[in-house]
């Protein structure tokens, strides 16, 4: 393993997701694999409509987040217990597969999201 320090910025990202006037979402890769998104929701912005149709519509969001919220408010709602969380500023949370979101409210959300490096067997 190379013991050198790596940094990047989100203003360069490796991918990014588009959803216009909507929001975006930077997506960074480090070397060891791990990866950094920076996530910008406007008000009115929903997973189902969209965030959904760029992950080639499945029924709920299957990726395991890990993440501080910056600002603004997001509801999360667990789709096979229906169950709804509010994440606010200054939250650092963990959601499993399976759930869908919205922005609530007049502000933007702004989270970062972590993700490990998957280790290869």
């Amino acid at each position: 393993m190379n013991a050198a320090i790596e940094t990047r910025r989100f203003d360069k990202p490796d991918d990014l997701l588009d959803m216009k006037e909507c929001g975006r979402i930077a997506i960074l890769k480090m070397a060891t694999g791990a990866t950094g998104m920076h996530a910008v929701f406007e008000p009115g912005w929903t997973w189902e409509k969209n965030e959904k149709p760029l992950l080639g519509n499945p029924d709920t969001c299957p990726m395991h987040h890990t993440g501080y919220c910056i600002s603004g408010t997001l509801v999360v709602r667990m789709l096979d217990s229906g169950k709804s969380t509010t994440i606010v500023a200054g939250d650092f949370f963990e959601i499993p597969p399976g759930h869908d979101a919205y922005v609530d409210g007049y502000k933007r959300v702004e989270l970062i999201l972590f993700a490990a490096a998957e280790h290869k067997h």
